[in-house]
């Protein structure tokens, strides 16, 4: 299983660093709130997952956000075990680093940006290491990343995020997520246009996606005047003639 996206759209419905975002509301947003101390207790899973590396950890936090459970204790001490896992020199070990900052970066502030970094380098070390890991997820993730909080990061910017979407989409176009995330990214930087389409490929394709990718797709459909604006072509039924 591999994990979200860990940014959004920066510009909107700011919400306090303790509490948990929703898909819409990712690494962006929480740049503009304040961090506070771990909240809740550490779930037995992530505890269990240590043992198993980086990997298991990733997937562990995963299962407990997916179901809505995940504690900000449970991201931060994710992180700690992750951290301490031996590097493998994998794809997937560099990927759930990257994974993991990100999802304790979604509910941290200002003082997240160590964790903006953390989640830029190892997603970059894990496309050094394999350039199509889950069909370019990390491709995704900084591509992601860059468009949303380049102005955080050192290197990286909105132009090259787009890029690093486009290829994704352009290698992997039967994925539904890769044309939200190109969406996204085209309506965070005040160009919807170019997304609209994208939009109606990730609707097409909207059985695919996770609960909160499935919240980011309505609330991008929202932001840019809802399904009429979309102008989507509806699908043709089954063996009718053009």
């Amino acid at each position: 299983m591999s994990a979200p996206d860990p940014v959004q759209n920066p510009a909107r419905n700011a919400v306090s660093s303790c509490s948990r975002l929703t898909a819409s509301v990712l690494v962006a947003v929480a740049l503009l709130a304040p961090a506070c101390k771990p909240k809740g207790t550490v779930d037995p899973s992530i505890v269990a997952a240590e043992q198993a590396g980086a990997w298991a950890i990733h997937e562990a936090l995963e299962t407990r956000i997916l179901a809505g459970s995940a504690s900000e204790a449970d991201r931060a001490a994710a992180v700690e075990k992750v951290r301490a896992a031996a590097d493998d020199g994998s794809a997937a070990y560099a990927y759930a680093r990257a994974a993991v900052a990100g999802r304790l970066a979604e509910l941290r502030g200002l003082q997240a940006l160590d964790l903006i970094e953390e989640v830029q380098t190892w997603a970059l070390k894990a496309i050094e290491r394999d350039a199509d890991f889950q069909g370019m997820a990390p491709q995704r993730m900084v591509g992601t990343l860059y468009v949303l909080a380049g102005k955080h990061l050192k290197h990286g910017d909105s132009e090259e995020g787009l890029e690093f979407l486009e290829a994704v989409v352009e290698a992997h176009p039967d994925a539904a997520v890769n044309h939200l995330r190109l969406a996204q990214g085209y309506i965070a930087l005040g160009d919807p246009e170019p997304g609209l389409e994208g939009l109606c490929l990730a609707r097409a394709g909207r059985d695919t996606l996770t609960k909160e990718e499935q919240v980011l797709l309505d609330r991008l459909v929202e932001d840019v005047g809802g399904s009429d604006a979309l102008g989507c072509e509806e699908p043709s039924a089954e063996g009718e003639t053009p």
